[in-house]
Order: C-alpha cells, then sequence, then structure tokens
C-alpha cells in the first residue's frame, strides 16, 4: 500500500512540475524573449543560450575543466558552491519569469565534461532544466555529477521535446524521477538513439537512462548501475500512460546492475498501463530475473546477433568493435559486444 501511494504522489508532483512548464511557456511576464543563433566556444557561450532559448545552437568544440568559464560557472565551487544553473527554468512568481529551452541545441558530435551541479533542494536540475519543443542531438555529457530533488537528468531534468543521439556518464543522483540522461521524458517527448553508461542513485522512479516516461524511448541503450526505493529499473524507473500519453519503450535494451526494494526490474521497475516491446536485459550483470516489460537474456544471449534480429531490430554485425556500417542503427561483433549504435565514438 505505501508503495503504491509512494507512486501516486511522485506521479502527481511530477505532474505538477510538468503543467507549470506548459503553462510558463505562453510566458507569464507577458515578455516574448528574442532568439539569437549561437557559436558555443567557451562555458560564457552555453551560459548564454540562457537568454536565448528559441535559438538554433551549435557546440563548435568541447567543453571542459580548462575551457574559458568552467570555474566561475560550471566547477564545484561555481555559484557559492552549487555549480551550473540549468538552462530553461519556469520561476512561477515574480516578474523575471522565463520559459523552458524552446530552440535547437546542435552538439555536432562534440561533448560537454566536467560539469558539476549540487542542487539538492531544487528540481529540474540537469545541464538543461526543461525543454519545450526543443530538439537536442548529436551531443555527449561526459563526467558530470548533477545532484538534485525532483526531475534530475544528466542532459535534461525534464524533456518535452526531442533527444537524439545524446550521451551521458558521471553520476546523477536525486529522489524522485531520476535518469542518466533525461528525468522526466514527458507527454510526447522522445528519446533515441542514445545512450547512458553513468551510475544513478534515487528514491522513487529511477532509471539508468530515464526515469519517468511518458512519452517515447526508441533504439537507446544503458549500462550504468541503478540504485533506488520503488520503480527502480535497468533503463527506466516508471514507465506510464496518463491521459493521451502513451509511454512507449521500444528496441532498447540495459546491462546495468539494477538494485531497490519495490518494483525494480532490469529494463523497468514499474509499468503502468504503458508499452515495451523489442526490448531486452540483461539478466546476469542487471542482477535482476524480472522486469515490468521487456525480455530478460543472459550474456551469451544479449550478445548473439540472433536475439535482435528475431526482434526486428535495424542491426548488422561487424568485425571488429572500431567498425561501423552507419547503413544500419545498431551495429554488433557477433558474440562479442553487446549492440552499439552505429554513430556513437569508437
Amino acid at each position: 500500500m505505501l508503495g503504491k501511494l509512494n507512486r501516486y504522489l511522485a506521479k502527481v508532483s511530477v505532474f505538477l512540475i510538468a503543467a507549470a512548464l506548459i503553462a510558463g511557456m505562453v510566458g507569464c511576464d507577458g515578455y516574448t524573449r528574442p532568439s539569437q543563433d549561437l557559436e558555443i566556444q567557451t562555458w560564457y557561450d552555453l551560459d548564454a543560450v540562457r537568454d536565448n532559448l528559441a535559438g538554433n545552437h551549435t557546440l563548435m568544440n568541447d567543453l571542459d575543466s580548462t575551457t574559458a568559464g568552467y570555474e566561475e560557472l560550471a566547477s564545484p565551487t561555481a555559484n557559492g558552491g552549487k555549480g551550473w544553473e540549468p538552462i530553461g527554468f519556469y520561476h512561477p512568481y515574480g516578474a523575471t519569469a522565463y520559459t523552458g529551452f524552446a530552440g535547437t541545441f546542435d552538439g555536432q558530435g562534440y561533448e560537454i565534461r566536467d560539469l558539476y551541479i549540487n542542487r539538492p533542494d531544487e528540481d529540474r536540475v540537469g545541464l538543461f532544466g526543461e525543454t519545450h519543443e526543443a530538439v537536442i542531438r548529436d551531443m555527449g555529457v561526459v563526467n558530470v555529477t548533477v545532484i538534485g530533488k525532483e526531475a534530475v537528468g544528466g542532459l535534461v531534468a525534464t524533456n518535452v521535446g526531442t533527444v537524439s543521439n545524446c550521451y551521458c556518464n558521471g553520476k546523477v543522483t536525486g529522489t524522485a524521477a531520476v535518469g542518466g540522461l533525461v528525468g522526466v521524458n514527458w507527454g510526447l517527448a522522445s528519446v533515441s538513439n542514445s545512450y547512458s553508461t553513468g551510475n544513478v542513485t534515487g528514491v522513487d522512479g529511477v532509471g539508468s537512462l530515464v526515469g519517468h516516461n511518458t512519452g517515447i524511448v526508441s533504439n537507446s541503450r544503458s549500462a550504468g548501475n541503478v540504485t533506488g526505493n520503488d520503480s527502480v529499473g535497468g533503463l527506466v524507473g516508471w514507465n506510464y500512460m496518463i491521459e493521451d500519453f502513451m509511454g512507449a519503450v521500444s528496441d532498447s535494451y540495459s546491462t546495468g546492475s539494477v538494485t531497490g526494494y519495490s518494483n525494480v526490474g532490469g529494463l523497468v521497475g514499474w509499468n503502468e498501463e504503458g508499452t515495451v516491446s523489442n526490448s531486452f536485459w540483461d539478466t546476469e550483470t542487471s542482477g535482476q530475473a524480472t522486469s515490468d516489460g521487456g525480455t530478460g537474456k543472459n550474456t551469451t544471449e544479449m550478445q548473439d546477433i540472433d536475439t535482435f534480429t528475431g526482434a526486428g531490430w535495424d542491426i548488422t554485425a561487424v568485425d571488429d568493435a572500431d567498425d561501423r556500417n552507419h547503413s544500419y542503427i545498431w551495429n554488433i561483433v557477433n558474440n562479442v559486444t553487446y549492440p552499439f549504435l552505429s554513430w556513437q565514438p569508437v
């Protein structure tokens, strides 16, 4: 009974967060901010995105702890020890309210490294706090440390847009709706062709890739270790249908260790009227024999191309892990590796 109550309260809490986001899209301060396209070469440039939330921005190089602006904006000493301030955060009160990120962020295959956020009393915490009909693509967030409360993700805290060809590794910690890449994938939002390999820790709704999902997760994988209390999954913590939102997971898999107390699954912790199709988890590496959706396979089977071709995956075998056949979404060195995305870095 307590587990169901906790899930209900978590759903209400995240629903209110998302409702506040959607309300913010209409511009509660009555002011429409102009968009400006940015070429991002320093942390100062990245910080300027928050003042250009509708722009089409391009990452021009890797950002890390040696890049200009890191100490002031994204280091453990930045902002009084809170680190990076998430881009796109809706303040429901006051004349300085502004909306979530609603533009395009093209990473061009570059990485944002060493990002540090320590905001344990704040919701919607990640590199991006909130998005709305935004497109974020072709980028990695590497060696990240993110600590928040509800709706916490390494790349995006609350996604109401499109995330594709993205990845994250590091440590992500929160209470509810905590995901290695995305905390809440809300509405008709999508996460596709992406992966997460970091360690994720939370209480309720915890997943290596996505914490809470009512949108679409497809052609994605996760390999990070996940620890939580209730609704804990190797890929998605809590997958659910609410109102007209479907909660769909397809053509995806997970291999990381999963630890929790109730509603714990190798792939999905709690699936509430959502759909999970053509997806798998490794029963040996996860330590979980069951999942609320998906098919469990041992490690040998997870490295056999027949497992995935039999499920209709767009996959082909290559001779070496450094090889890539970009004509397919997935590649695999048969009987040697797990499937890997053809675009991902060697």
